[in-house]
């Protein structure tokens, strides 16, 4: 019977086996950010979370290229307070740590008196969702479900719903939103030429959790000097911003990924 598509299968031992839909472009073997970023954050949500409160940040260090190999996720409570909670854990391969996940979550209230100021942040404008997987990339280009057509230096989009993290297990919207933030990286790392930064890192920052699932990600800004590059973007549902994403990263031109020459499962393999 056919299954939907998601990164990870469970082991019977309780760990992670990777499936092909969590392989990334940047090696043969090598597992796409999405993949890292969703499992940590469902396992921290599903051992550390709770309907009182709101995860608002989630950061994940991607200090090791994680592998097609099994997985297992330790987690560690740090703080169990009564307005903050904070949990990490270590997303492990072959003995070693491949990320670092930290969650902060803080109790749902009421707001404070009085107006702040906000930017003005206009809604991209998404395309129609269908029932593919594969996402759509936006810029200057328009709307299309192959990212070379945006290898440009315009400003960039990314409208997708992600599949499943682990199979048969639907993902929650704090885990989707979480997902879909790493691409964060794309939207600002995708240059004329592909992309040659790799990031390190991703934090993803929530005022609320998303209502749809398809959600739309814009990059802000992109900052770069000496190999070294800063990327924001913004999460948006249909009722408006929600978060924002951020990543470091640095250059990696001898994997430089060119998407002109890339074809694309519409099952859903990853952009990255």
């Amino acid at each position: 019977m056919a299954t939907e598509p998601a990164h990870f299968a469970r082991t019977e031992d309780g760990g992670f086996m990777p499936t092909r839909f969590a392989l990334s472009h940047w090696g043969d073997d090598h597992l796409n950010g999405p993949a890292v970023v969703g499992l940590a954050a469902q396992v921290l949500e599903s051992q550390c979370g709770s309907a009182e409160f709101m995860p608002a940040r989630l950061t994940v260090d991607l200090f090791r290229a994680a592998r097609l190999a099994s997985t297992v996720v330790d987690v560690r409570v740090v703080r169990d307070g009564r307005r903050v909670r904070g949990a990490e854990c270590d997303v492990i391969q072959d003995g070693r740590a491949v990320a670092r996940a930290t969650l902060i979550q803080y109790r749902r209230s009421s707001a404070p008196p009085g107006r702040q100021w906000i930017a003005p942040m206009p809604h991209p404008s998404p395309p129609p969702p269908d029932d593919q997987v594969v996402p759509f990339v936006g810029s200057d280009a328009g709307w299309t479900r192959t990212p070379g057509d945006h290898q440009n230096d315009s400003r960039k989009r990314f409208y997708n719903r992600g599949i499943n993290v682990v199979a048969g297990e639907k993902v929650s919207p704090f885990v989707r939103a979480a997902m879909i933030a790493e691409a964060t990286s794309l939207v600002t790392n995708l240059g004329t030429d592909g992309i040659g930064y790799i990031n390190g890192d991703l934090t993803v920052a929530l005022s609320r959790l998303p209502v749809d699932e398809w959600i739309c990600i814009q990059g802000d800004s992109h900052l770069a000097c000496d190999g070294i590059a800063v990327g924001t973007a913004t999460l948006f549902d249909h009722h408006g911003a929600f978060g924002s994403g951020v990543t470091t990263a640095v250059a990696n031109p001898a994997a430089q990924i060119d998407f002109s020459t890339q074809s694309f499962d519409r099952r859903g393999l990853n952009y990255e």
